[in-house]
C-alpha cells in the first residue's frame, strides 16, 4: 500500500516536510512532479475446478449451473453427456457457457463449463471423438489447458480402452509443459488406498483397492507427471468416495494437475451432498494461480539535488536567475 506523501506534520513544534519539497518565498510548499511507471505485479488468484458424470445432461443443465454457482465452480468437467454434436452453448440469464462434443444421441459425450467471469478467457477448443475435450483459457500471463475425459467402462473391449489412452496421450502431449494442465474425468479406475510403487503421484490418502484400470491411471499421471489430487489430502470416506450404488463404493473420478503445481493445489475434495446425480458425486479441487498483471503504480518522486549547488556551480546559478529577472504579468514560470 502507498502511503500519502507531501503532507506537512508538526513534530516537537517544527514543521516537517517530506525532501524534495521546496518552499517558496511565501512559505507555500511547491510539489515536484510525480513520475508513474508501470509494474508488473504478481496477484493470487484463486479457482475451482470440478469433475462430475452427470449421466445425461437432457433436462439437468440448468440444476448444474446452480451447483456451479453455489458451490464456487469456476470450470465444471462434465462427462456422459448424451449429446450428439460438437458445439457450444450459452446458459441463459447465468453468465455461463458449455462446450461439448458427442458422437452418438445417448452415449458418451463429454463437455466442459465455464462461468462469466473466465469464459470469454477461452481462445482455443479442442475435441477428440465424445470422449475427451480440451480448452485453453489465458489469464494474465498464464495459459490454463483443462481437459475433461470419460474413460471407458470395466466391461468394455481391451481395445476400446487402449484406443481412449492413446487419443488422451495424443492431446495432453500437444500441451507444452510450461502452461498448465488440469483433468477432471470419470477415469474408471480404481487407484487404492495407498500409493506402494507410485509415491510421485499418488498423495497416500485415496478409497478402496487398486485395479487393473486404476494403474491405467497411474501409469499415465507418471508419464506426464500428473498429481491425482484426490489423493493428496486426508479426508473421511464421504469426501472421498466419488460413486455410490446400494451397498457399493468408489473412487473412479479424478482431478488431475502438473505436480510442479502441488503447492498451489489448496484442496480436493467430494461435495456429497448434491441430489442432482444421484450415483456419480461432484469432486472439485481449489488452485491458486500466481497471475502477473500490469498495474500502473506510483514510483518514484522528482527530487531537486540541491545539494550539488556548490561552489562556482551556485554562483553561475544565481547570476542566471537574477539575469532572467522577474515574471511578466501572465508569464508562466516553467516557460522561463
Amino acid at each position: 500500500m502507498i502511503s500519502e506523501q507531501g503532507s506537512g506534520r508538526h513534530l516537537n513544534g517544527a514543521l516537517h516536510l517530506r525532501p524534495g519539497v521546496v518552499k517558496n518565498e511565501q512559505g507555500s510548499s511547491h510539489f515536484p512532479r510525480r513520475v508513474r511507471r508501470v509494474r508488473k505485479l504478481a496477484e493470487p488468484i484463486r479457482i475451482r475446478i470440478g469433475s462430475w458424470n452427470v449421466r445425461s445432461l437432457t433436462g439437468k443443465l440448468r440444476e448444474l449451473v446452480d451447483v456451479a454457482i453455489r458451490r464456487r465452480v469456476n470450470i465444471l468437467c462434465v462427462q456422459e453427456t448424451k449429446w450428439k454434436g460438437q458445439k457450444a452453448r450459452e446458459i441463459e440469464d447465468t453468465g455461463f457457457k458449455l462446450w461439448y462434443t458427442g458422437a452418438t444421441p445417448g452415449r458418451n459425450g463429454v463437455g466442459i463449463l465455464i462461468d462469466r467471469s473466465l469464459k470469454d478467457r477461452v481462445v482455443e477448443v479442442r475435441r477428440q471423438g465424445d470422449r475427451i475435450i480440451l480448452i485453453r483459457l489465458v489469464i494474465g500471463d498464464s495459459v490454463l489447458n483443462v481437459i475433461s475425459a470419460y474413460a471407458p467402462q470395466v466391461g468394455l473391449s481391451e481395445s476400446t480402452k487402449m484406443q481412449f489412452w492413446k487419443d488422451l496421450d495424443s492431446m495432453v502431449s500437444t500441451v507444452p509443459t510450461s502452461e498448465k494442465l488440469f483433468i477432471g474425468g470419470d477415469l474408471n479406475g480404481h487407484v487404492g488406498a495407498t500409493n506402494v510403487g507410485f509415491e510421485r503421484v499418488h498423495g497416500g490418502f485415496g478409497y478402496g483397492s487398486r485395479s487393473q484400470e486404476g494403474e491405467d491411471v497411474l501409469n499415465f499421471a507418471l508419464a506426464y507427471d500428473l498429481l491425482i489430487a484426490n489423493t493428496v489430502f486426508k479426508k473421511r470416506e464421504s469426501h472421498l468416495v466419488t460413486f455410490r450404488s446400494g451397498q457399493h463404493s468408489s473412487q473412479i473420478d479424478f482431478i488431475l494437475a502438473r505436480r510442479e503445481d502441488r503447492r498451489d493445489c489448496l484442496d480436493c475434495k467430494v461435495i456429497p451432498g448434491e441430489c442432482v446425480v444421484p450415483q456419480h458425486k461432484l469432486v472439485v479441487a481449489d488452485f491458486r494461480l500466481r497471475v502477473r498483471v500490469h498495474r500502473d503504480k506510483c514510483a518514484k518522486i522528482a527530487r531537486t539535488k540541491w545539494w550539488k549547488l556548490r561552489g562556482e556551480a551556485a554562483q553561475a546559478f544565481k547570476e542566471r536567475m537574477l539575469g532572467e529577472g522577474p515574471c511578466e504579468e501572465g508569464e508562466d514560470a516553467d516557460d522561463m
